[in-house]
Formats: C-alpha cells, sequence, structure tokens
C-alpha cells in the first residue's frame, strides 16, 4: 500500500520538529521537514491578524503532500494557505493552539494544560513526541562502556534558559548540588545529558561539579538520551521542558521535576505539572529518593490512532 506523503512545518526548534516528526512517524507518513520563515514584519504579528497569502513567509518548494503536520505561531499561515491552495484533497494539523480559527485545520492537538476545546481538538497529557520504547531499548548498549559496572543510575536531563526560568550559576548549582548529594547519598552514578537548548557553561559547570560521580555528556547526543532513558533507575528533568518531561514519561520510571525560581508567571507549566503529578508521573527533586509506577505515557501513539481512523 503507498504511503501517504507529508509535509512538516515548524520555526525548526528541536521540541517542535519533536512533535511533528512523531506524529508522522505514527502515522507512517512518508514525511520531509520544511522550516518556516515569515517575511519582514509579518514575523512580528500574530496570525489572527495575518493574512492568508504567500507574501506572508517564504515559498515551501513542494506540491507532493496529502497531509500538512504544523507546530507553532510561524507556521499557521503557511498551513492554512498550502491546504487552501492545493490541488489534491488535503489534511491539514496543527500542533499547539494555533490562536485562529479552528475551523482553519482538520485536526488541532493541544495539551489539556491549554484547556483549548473543539470539536476538532484531541488533547494530550503533556507533549506528544517523536521517541518510542523499541527507540530507547535498541540504544541501551550505547552508554554501558563508560559507566561503572553494578552500580544503579540516577539521570539528569538539562533544559535551558526561558522567559520563565533563569539559568544562572546560582540556580543550576542549587540543583547539581542536590543531585550530586542524592548520588553520594543512595551510591548511585549520574549521567547528565544536555539539550539543544543548554548553554555550554552549564555544561560546564556539570562536568566541574559532578564529574567525579558522574558522566557529563557535553554535546547533543540523542543515542546518549536515548540510552540514557532506558538504563537509569530514577530521571530529573529541569522544570524548564515540557517536551522533555513527557519523552521522559514513556519510559514509566520515576521522575523528580528539579526547580528553577520563576523570573515571570509559568501559569502553563504549573497546569502542566499538576496534570503529571495528578497521574502519579513526577514529584519534586528533593533530599530523598524512592520508586513508584505509574502508566507509561505514550500520548503521540494514541493521538495517531485516532487521526488514522479519521484518515482512513
Amino acid at each position: 500500500m503507498t504511503k501517504l506523503k507529508g509535509i512538516l512545518l515548524t520555526e525548526g526548534m528541536h521540541g517542535m520538529i519533536s512533535q511533528v516528526e512523531g506524529l508522522a512517524k505514527a502515522l507512517d507518513l512518508e514525511f520531509t521537514h520544511h522550516k518556516v520563515e515569515l517575511n519582514s514584519f509579518w514575523k512580528l504579528l500574530p496570525p489572527k491578524f495575518t493574512p492568508i497569502s504567500q507574501k506572508v513567509f517564504n515559498k515551501i518548494n513542494t506540491d507532493d503532500f496529502n497531509v500538512i503536520i504544523s507546530c507553532g505561531r510561524k507556521s499557521v499561515i503557511p498551513s492554512i494557505y498550502l491546504k487552501k491552495n492545493s490541488k489534491k484533497k488535503v489534511t491539514n494539523v496543527h500542533i499547539q493552539d494555533p490562536k485562529v480559527n479552528l475551523n482553519n485545520f482538520n485536526y488541532v492537538i493541544a495539551p489539556e494544560h491549554d484547556g483549548l476545546v473543539g470539536k476538532n481538538v484531541f488533547s494530550t497529557k503533556g507533549a506528544i513526541h517523536y521517541l518510542t520504547k523499541e527507540e530507547i531499548n535498541n540504544h541501551t548498549n550505547y552508554l554501558k562502556d563508560r559507566l561503572l559496572t553494578g552500580k544503579e543510575y540516577f539521570l539528569l536531563i538539562l533544559g535551558g534558559p526561558t522567559k520563565h526560568y533563569d539559568y544562572s550559576d546560582e540556580n543550576i548549582l542549587n540543583i547539581l548540588n542536590l543531585f550530586n548529594d542524592l548520588i553520594k547519598k543512595y551510591k548511585l552514578q549520574g549521567i547528565v545529558i544536555p539539550s539543544v537548548r543548554t548553554p555550554k557553561n552549564v555544561i560546564e559547570l556539570s562536568k566541574n561539579k559532578l564529574g567525579e560521580n558522574s558522566l557529563v555528556i557535553d554535546t547533543v547526543d540523542k543515542k546518549a538520551y536515548l540510552s540514557a532513558l532506558s538504563l537509569a533507575k530514577y530521571i530529573s528533568v529541569t522544570c524548564d521542558s515540557i517536551s522533555m518531561i513527557s519523552e521522559a514519561a514513556l519510559t514509566g520510571k520515576p521522575i523528580y521535576v528539579a526547580d528553577i525560581p520563576t523570573k515571570k508567571n509559568d501559569y502553563r507549566i504549573k497546569k502542566f505539572r499538576e496534570i503529571f503529578d495528578q497521574l502519579n508521573i513526577i514529584k519534586k527533586l528533593d533530599k530523598k529518593l524512592e520508586s513508584w509506577h505509574y502508566e507509561s505515557l505514550n500520548e503521540t501513539s494514541r493521538i495517531a490512532k485516532k487521526i488514522k481512523d479519521k484518515l482512513a
């Protein structure tokens, strides 16, 4: 059976790429990525004030697609325009609240903490993403040669500064000190994985502070990330990343959220954490570790099945 062809539209940020690619793979699409570039002052205006016109964005050079999956504010207008002007019957799916009339899309996928409601809206617990259990399990051995045998492992996943959270040396050292104390207390080995947003100075701080008891990966390495998720007994993720906490929840392992003081109202992230707390997925990183169980969260697969049924 011939696969449907898809185009993925994002601003190029890792969290967005993870979401559109994860859905495309779960839908079994043959797909290509396209980074959206808005022209001149259109990049400053919200979508609801922007015309549905090719003048708004750099041309996307393909007309061979059946499905559009978009994510992020800048991709809203291109998705609507390409669907409207295609000679084929096209299904367009937008991830996150598009902040325009929802009827511009066949389906909208939004996290429950956004509170978006509509007849074509699928709500998710946290963010959908591109990780699968099979992929995690297939990379178990990638880091084994660099770790001590006979130890259990505690993984720390680092995000990066946002408008809500300040990655000052003081704030990061508070997390590193707490992480290191727990490693010593429970006789563990730490694994530290940075993300594309992690500043170099934070990676250096981690190496200097944790190098004796932890393996600190100093580059963005997806294989190391997958291997660490597979090997770790406990997982900690900095509070700034909904996408990485959602990815970690695929493992079914205890997840500790490492707090950073807020510099701006983080209502959406707090709402997300309340939902994950109610699902017994997360706890706050503190001075003790414990094990608990919850049902592995695979929202990407769940939502893809619903959309597949509609496409069929």
